[in-house]
């Protein structure tokens, strides 16, 4: 099963205020260009049900996700309900660098297609690191921009 670690470059914002854009989710849409919808199904305390619709290298995944939000830590782990993937959870942390902050997102997953995962796997690593890379980047800009 791929596993992808990406960390953000320094980010010029308080680490609550990174944070609260990254559970933001329903507005990632608005300036991730590879997230086409976000729609939160359920919403409880630290947590929703989210329903994702993303693009990887120009295909089109769905897929719903729980989301559980930890604003001590400050953590926001998310785990696969339903969707396109056999596998799809990970987490983002938010460390405070002085006055920076520094994001990782974590995405471990599973295509669910065994006998050509050999294959796959590396391609979709690739293309997942990607994914990820951008969505901090984007989160980066919108943090340093001062929305």
């Amino acid at each position: 099963m791929p596993f992808v670690a990406v960390e953000s470059e320094p980010i010029r914002a308080d680490r609550r205020k990174v944070y609260a854009l990254a559970c933001d989710m329903e507005s990632f849409p608005s300036y991730m260009p590879d997230v086409k919808s976000v729609k939160v199904l359920e919403r409880g305390p630290n947590w929703t049900v989210t329903e994702w619709v993303a693009l990887l290298k120009g295909r089109t995944f769905r897929w719903k996700e729980r989301d559980e939000f930890d604003p001590e830590t400050p953590c926001i782990r998310y785990r696969l309900e339903e969707g396109d993937l056999k596998k799809f959870e990970g987490e983002w942390t938010f460390e405070a660098q002085g006055e920076e902050t520094r994001v990782r997102l974590t995405v471990d997953f599973e295509l669910g297609v065994p006998m050509i995962a050999a294959l796959l796997n590396p391609v979709a690593k690739l293309a997942v690191r990607d994914n990820c890379a951008g969505m901090l980047a984007a989160i980066k800009a919108r943090a340093e921009a001062g929305d």
